[in-house]
């Protein structure tokens, strides 16, 4: 398979909501320029949030007053199109949001089906983390459950969509962040199992500047891809405002 080009946008600290229209902006530049016969343009977010729940598409019943209860403790509650269920996002983990036309990566054995597709592509992401892991000497596995676990505490919560094959929301791993937000829900609705950080596993503070660049080149070798910086002058997107 031919190495592609991967676009990194290093979004900084953005509002979830704000986030999320970038990535259904994108997720449409894409598929119209394969509609129009032209190559897709394959992106990589790199960001954090302010604090904010998330819920995919199996909700699981989350009340008006459980959204309500969450929004009075200081953080913001979004409704998504991911696959999971309820988590967790704030400043001190590493957010990353691949916008990839799946085609272009998925290898020729796994593409008879879509959903064969999908589950290797998943596992591509769960093996960034892990090597990410095992740059810090940790033993980052994959459960039943989606995600990356050290032993039975989750470090990096996963949840993707695609539309016609291209790809939007991804991975947080759980850096040095504020741990008490998880204690006011079931992260991912798994009972019984708890959530930790690089910080935590080492007894240190791990930041995202640490991180960062080597899930980027983790990110780089799984994918069999090249990563550039993103060129506003070179691709002319509008980013929507929040």
């Amino acid at each position: 398979m031919l190495e592609n080009t991967i676009r990194i946008l290093r979004l900084g600290l953005l509002e979830y909501r704000t986030a999320y229209a970038l990535q259904e902006h994108l997720v449409q530049i894409t598929k119209e320029r394969l509609a129009n016969g032209k190559d897709a343009f394959n992106f990589l977010l790199l960001l954090q949030h302010p604090p904010v729940y998330t819920t995919g598409i199996r909700t699981k019943g989350y009340s008006q007053n459980e959204e309500n209860y969450l929004k009075s403790i200081g953080a913001d509650f979004v409704r998504t199109n991911r696959g999971g269920l309820i988590t967790f996002h704030g400043p001190g983990q590493l957010v990353a949001y691949p916008i990839l036309n799946l085609r272009d990566f998925v290898p020729q054995t796994k593409r008879r089906k879509a959903g064969l597709g999908m589950k290797w592509y998943v596992n591509t992401l769960e093996e960034v983390v892990i090597k990410v892991c095992q740059e810090f000497k940790l033993n980052g596995a994959r459960s039943p459950h989606t995600g990356v676990w050290i032993g039975d505490n989750k470090i990096c919560a996963m949840g993707v969509h695609n539309s016609q094959l291209v790809t939007s929301h991804g991975l947080a791993l759980n850096t040095n962040i504020d741990m008490t937000w998880f204690e006011h829900i079931v992260p991912c609705g798994i009972e019984d199992r708890g959530v930790t950080s690089l910080s935590k596993e080492l007894n240190r503070t791990v930041d995202i500047e640490e991180v960062e660049p080597l899930l980027v080149r983790h990110f780089a070798e799984q994918f069999s891809s090249k990563l550039i910086e993103f060129d506003p002058s070179e691709i002319d997107i509008t980013f929507p405002e929040s």
